[in-house]
């Protein structure tokens, strides 16, 4: 059975690809005559080093990665699933790693949507700042949900979910996340 974090982070990561498909199209009716001068994607075989082994008292799955071709662009998307103790209550963390090279405007779109910060008696949502890099910190209270996004190198889409988790804890586990080795692969 998949951990509500890891379904969280499915539904997550299909969104960013829907709103990349999405922008991507755009981009292509808006300027069909111009040459496209996008980097490619890096091969997920890069980013899967990123992930981080799991910190004392937790276990890791396996980690997962792809670099697929979507309908003319590249797509390179890595994650992880981390467990402590077992069942539906117990805390729970998911990494993912989407490289977004491919669309600069998806890029800003989404970083600018990330300016905006609400708080109400079911959570919040707030702009974030970690080491330079810009980023989203949302929380749910009563699911105890808690997602960081943080843009790295104005490329990488770095996701962390917790589940059963203060959301406090979102900034141990950035710290996992070796941030200057994935600002420099290219």
């Amino acid at each position: 059975m998949k951990s509500t974090a890891r379904v969280c982070s499915q539904l997550g990561a299909g969104f960013f690809v829907l709103a990349l498909l999405i922008i991507l199209t755009t981009g292509i009716v808006r300027a069909q005559n111009e040459p496209i001068l996008v980097p490619d994607v890096v091969d997920y075989q890069k980013l899967l080093p990123i992930l981080p082994d799991a910190p004392p008292g937790w276990t890791a799955d396996k980690p997962e990665g792809a670099t697929e071709d979507a309908g003319g662009f590249r797509i390179t998307n890595v994650h992880r699933d981390y467990h402590k103790g077992e069942g539906n209550k117990a805390p729970s963390a998911a990494i993912s790693i989407l490289d977004s090279a491919a669309n600069p405007d998806y890029v800003s779109a989404t970083t600018a949507a990330w300016n905006n910060t609400s708080e109400t008696t079911e959570g919040y949502g707030k702009s974030v700042t970690i080491d330079g890099n810009p980023g989203f910190e949302a929380f749910e209270k009563e699911s105890k949900h808690a997602t960081l996004w943080v843009m790295i190198a104005n490329r990488y889409f770095l996701q962390i979910e917790l589940q059963n988790q203060d959301p406090k804890e979102l900034q141990e586990w950035i710290k996992r996340v070796d941030l200057k080795k994935l600002a420099a692969i290219k």
